[in-house]
């Protein structure tokens, strides 16, 4: 494939984060606050794909959110209250830290009146993206990685110039709770895919592949027009993945395996494993937490 010349590469300024779902699977915790807030050690599961974000370049960040979800947008404005306190005391690390969450991002809310699929969400980012390139990432997902998920993907987009969707290797007999890819190697780097098809939620014996695709994108702003132009699935959704599938006789679409490990924030086993890893990663908490793990009677 031809390389696109700099002066005419299009460049990742924006992210979209579907944050409107209801959270039933880690309901009762959910019941009054989002699941987007849940801590994972001491800092909400949002805040670390949005760091991922900011760490890839893209400090443009849209939230789709729904009704009950003010926590996020208090938790990324500023806390005039709590920094005078924190200041007053001398609590200089816990301040600095603070106005690190405000400060980081500039954001913008759009609401989803009603959970109408990821396809659906991503359309109410419309006006806000206007006519550019931008990602998509699912607070679900957490990826501990050396070089941050999305900033891999966002240097795939730049040498290829077309939507990049994240997939990992998945056991046959999970494949069927993912969207799956169809599609051949592309480069010599033993990551990168030219899709061929999409299938959504296939059972092991139909999956094309064990490519799942999981939740990160980078996306055109054609996607638009092809999920507006999707049909609702039998629950009433718009799949994002449907619309995906529409771009891809009119332009190449990319599958990359990223390098990291993927946590599954979005059930409770994934949930607590990504607690547990991210406590042994830290300097503070790491050695002590160890301790304790050895001495349980396993």
């Amino acid at each position: 494939m031809a390389r696109v010349s700099d002066s005419a590469k299009q460049r990742i300024r924006k992210a979209v984060f579907p944050a409107a779902g209801l959270g039933t699977r880690f309901l009762p915790a959910t019941k009054a606050q989002p699941k987007e807030m849940l801590p994972l050690v001491d800092k909400p599961i949002i805040q670390y794909v949005i760091e991922e974000a900011v760490a890839a370049g893209l400090a443009n960040i849209i939230i789709v959110t729904g009704r009950g979800k003010n926590a996020i947008e208090d938790h990324f404005d500023v806390s005039y209250e709590l920094e005078k306190l924190l200041e007053e005391r001398g609590k200089t690390d816990l301040l600095e830290q603070v106005r690190a969450i405000s400060s980081m991002i500039n954001v913008s809310y759009v609401r989803q009146g009603e959970s109408l699929g990821l396809g659906h969400a991503v359309l109410m980012a419309k006006d806000l993206i206007g006519d550019e390139p931008f990602a998509v990432m699912l607070g679900d997902d957490i990826i501990d990685s050396a070089v941050p998920c999305m900033r891999q993907m966002v240097d795939v987009f730049e040498r290829h110039q077309g939507p990049v969707v994240a997939v990992q290797q998945v056991p046959r007999e999970d494949i069927s709770a993912y969207g799956v890819i169809a599609g051949a190697p592309e480069g010599d780097s033993g990551r990168l895919y030219r899709v061929r098809d999409m299938v959504e939620k296939p059972s092991a014996q139909d999956a094309p592949s064990d490519l799942a695709i999981i939740g990160r994108y980078i996306l055109t702003p054609d996607i638009f027009e092809a999920l507006e132009k999707t049909p609702r699935d039998k629950g009433g959704e718009i799949q994002l993945t449907n619309g995906i599938r529409a771009l891809i006789e009119a332009r190449p679409v990319f599958g990359y395996r990223f390098e990291g490990v993927r946590h599954d924030a979005g059930n409770k086993l994934g949930f607590l494993k990504a607690t547990v890893e991210f406590a042994l990663k830290r300097e503070d908490l790491g050695g002590p937490f160890r301790e304790y793990l050895k001495s349980l009677n396993l």
